[in-house]
């Protein structure tokens, strides 16, 4: 990285380009993840939601689930493995085995070592730990009810999003809304209890015990341990379904598998926190919360992919992209225009410039694209079909309304006129 830095300095460019190749370098860095997720959270959450706000509570409980939610999924897990318990943890293991906490799961299964026997425990109960980010995002999520409720006194959804013009308090609704959010917020905390004690006999019987230690390889590496190694299967589920920690030059760093726990535990607390406060949060929140999930898990690599294919095939940027779809890394952009400038007989600030650019427009356009559709077309139209679902709903109440009127006054009429009184039987 320090090459980077000089190189960065060496080469002036326009404000512009040097924002976007410093923010390209820190997503390719170890916590390029965390990073560009965060960035992706709270612009696909919070700029178009603030943009379609119904009121001043749809815009507060939006910026404080956004804001909260993004800083404990995306810089969480690095500050909880990292920095607080990577050297509790493994404060019994040697030097050399502390320095090899962070080496996957999947490397280390590559060649069984009596080594593996007390590292493997200790990663385990790292990534047990770690359940307290997708716990935590479960309990924010009902925080942001206790939110609401607290500043504005509104639990009912149709009040918060503005679809009830009357603003009447709904104390029946605001008491049923606090009482689940306590429950499930005490629920989570036993739920994360649980995974520090596992996490604990892990510590102290993981060694010794042939039971922990395949609990610990499905833990840290699913797909090694459930399919044959080097198989699709097996990458995917390692890729996505592994607790370990991604290694960052030797400290933890968050991985692509983490997510999945913060998606599913993290969705499920989005729907149960939406269904307390009515029918019409809960449609809403289910027709946008997995879409969103699918897309931060899977959507932005897709989108990545399919255009660097696109760019290849109209034959755009093939000095940066090769047969594999890889592209020259930020660190290695300058000695790379060097060797080309050199083959092409081009002047070296020319071609590194013309590189920069390609390499903004590889890495920018799917991200603006991704922030463009899956955040403001989303928010959009989850806001116009919420409002046409209630619109619906009140109209057919209505018309029932107006129907059973009808019938009462039809039968209040027939009895009055008691058309059978003068027949006898």
């Amino acid at each position: 990285m320090k090459t980077e830095e000089i190189s960065f300095k060496a080469i002036n460019v326009n404000p512009f380009l040097q924002g976007a190749r410093s923010f390209i370098a820190m997503q390719e860095g170890g916590n390029g993840l965390s990073h560009t997720r965060f960035l992706q959270n709270t612009t696909i959450g919070i700029a178009p939601k603030a943009t379609f706000a119904r009121s001043k509570a749809d815009l507060c409980e939006s910026i404080f689930l956004e804001v909260t939610e993004g800083f404990l999924l995306y810089y969480g897990p690095v500050l909880l493995g990292e920095k607080l318990l990577r050297g509790i943890y493994s404060k019994n293991l040697s030097e050399n085995l502390k320095n090899m906490v962070s080496k996957p799961a999947t490397e280390l299964l590559k060649t069984p070592s009596a080594a593996n026997k007390r590292l493997l425990p200790v990663k385990a109960a790292l990534a047990l730990s770690f359940m307290a980010i997708p716990l935590g995002q479960f309990v924010t999520t009902f925080a942001k009810n206790l939110f609401t409720l607290k500043l504005f006194k509104q639990g009912n959804f149709d009040n918060i999003a503005n679809l009830d013009k009357s603003k009447k308090i709904d104390e029946e609704t605001n008491k049923r809304v606090e009482k689940s959010a306590y429950k499930n917020i005490k629920r989570a905390i036993a739920v994360y209890g649980a995974c520090l004690a596992a996490s604990a006999l892990l510590l102290v019987k993981g060694k010794n015990s042939k039971l922990l230690q395949h609990l610990s390889e499905l833990v840290l590496a699913p797909g090694t341990k459930l399919f044959k190694n080097g198989t699709k299967k097996a990458e995917f589920f390692n890729k996505y379904f592994s607790l370990d920690f991604k290694d960052n030059n030797g400290k933890l760093a968050h991985s692509i598998g983490q997510l999945m726990p913060c998606a599913l535990i993290g969705g499920s607390g989005y729907l149960m926190a939406a269904r307390d406060r009515g029918k019409q949060n809960f449609l809403e929140t289910l027709s946008t919360v997995p879409l969103m999930a699918l897309y931060l898990l899977f959507g932005n690599e897709l989108l990545e992919t399919g255009f660097k294919k696109l760019l290849l095939r109209n034959g755009k940027c093939k000095d940066l992209i090769n047969d594999k779809l890889e592209v020259v890394s930020m660190e290695n952009l300058e000695g790379f225009a060097k060797k080309l400038s050199g083959q092409k007989g081009v002047e070296f600030k020319q071609m590194y410039n013309k590189l920069l650019k390609q390499k903004i427009f590889i890495s920018g356009v799917p991200l603006v694209l991704g922030i463009g559709v899956m955040g403001f077309f989303m928010a959009g139209m989850s806001r116009f079909f919420t409002k046409m679902r209630y619109n619906h709903a009140q109209k057919r109440r209505q018309e029932q309304k107006n129907t059973q009127v009808k019938t009462d006054f039809a039968f209040k009429a027939l009895k009055k006129a008691k058309p059978f009184s003068n027949f006898a039987f």
